[in-house]
């Protein structure tokens, strides 16, 4: 009966040792911190564009092809039409420009004749607009390797009764803390309006895509920090026309700073097949 005795002695004296050991480790180290994994960077290319710019119809050729070359959800361009080559439209004739696209443009050219068409490209910093449609591939190459310091997720809700769209865009930290300003846009393809063509005819039929139709949270966006393992969230709505096709329609959100475009992303209000099956 003794030897028992000692033996749970013993025993709670182990567990009292063990408990006063833990108790004295802080609670911050008491768990292993481990880092989010990496991200890749995607690369946003806002195309200065016009309906009677001859050689834009060129420049979205070769967005078309980086976006073959590196895949649509590394690559994510959006079409504003703006500047002296932009159209607002007529009683006959549908135009793109707005007057969002306008103040892009103003602020872009920063009292220069910028020509278009000309591409910003994630917004790097010390690079301006680039009007040499050659080399446009090149700075998306040298950008596309590049790891980020945190993602973009979007999730849309779609009511086509009231056109409705309730959008949730996050951005996780995987790297430090970002400050910056999140940007959320309305993107449509498939629209079909007058193009100036290189030959100078005027394509009545011409087909626009990714071209941008709004700024949901104002036209330079909300500031925002974004801390490693945590992640930012906003909630937007917005109302769409009746004109636009709700079926072509895309939020596209990135997070920029000085810096440039930390990160961008892209997603369809309506789901796709494609998307579906991904």
């Amino acid at each position: 009966m003794k030897l028992k005795n000692i033996f749970l002695g013993v025993a709670t004296a182990a567990m009292a040792m063990a408990a006063a050991s833990c108790s004295n480790i802080d609670e911050g180290d008491r768990l292993i911190y481990v880092k989010p994994a990496e991200v890749g960077r995607a690369v946003l290319i806002e195309d200065l564009t016009g309906q009677r710019c001859i050689n834009c119809p060129t420049g979205t050729d070769i967005i078309t092809g980086i976006i073959k070359t590196y895949g649509e959800d590394n690559v994510i361009a959006v079409g504003i039409h703006c500047g002296p080559l932009g159209f607002a439209g007529n009683s006959k004739r549908v135009g793109l420009m707005t007057d969002t696209g306008v103040e892009y443009y103003t602020h872009w050219a920063n009292g220069t004749n910028l020509g278009q068409p000309s591409a910003i490209i994630n917004r790097k910093k010390g690079k301006g607009p680039i009007d040499n449609l050659n080399n446009w591939a090149a700075e998306v190459g040298l950008i596309i390797s590049e790891k980020a310091n945190l993602s973009v997720n979007i999730a849309n809700a779609y009511d086509a009764k009231t056109r409705k769209l309730t959008t949730k865009v996050g951005a996780f930290g995987v790297n430090g803390t970002v400050n910056g300003k999140l940007q959320v846009w309305i993107v449509e393809d498939g629209i079909k309006a007058m193009q100036m063509m290189p030959d100078g005819s005027a394509n009545q039929d011409y087909i626009h895509n990714h071209v941008f139709r709004a700024a949901v949270n104002g036209t330079w966006g909300e500031e925002v920090t974004v801390k490693e393992g945590e992640t930012t969230s906003k909630d937007y709505s917005y109302v769409l026309p009746e004109t636009w096709n709700a079926e072509n329609i895309s939020v596209v959100a990135f997070v920029y700073n000085d810096n440039g475009v930390e990160n961008v992303a892209k997603k369809h209000i309506v789901e796709h097949e494609e998307e579906t099956e991904k």
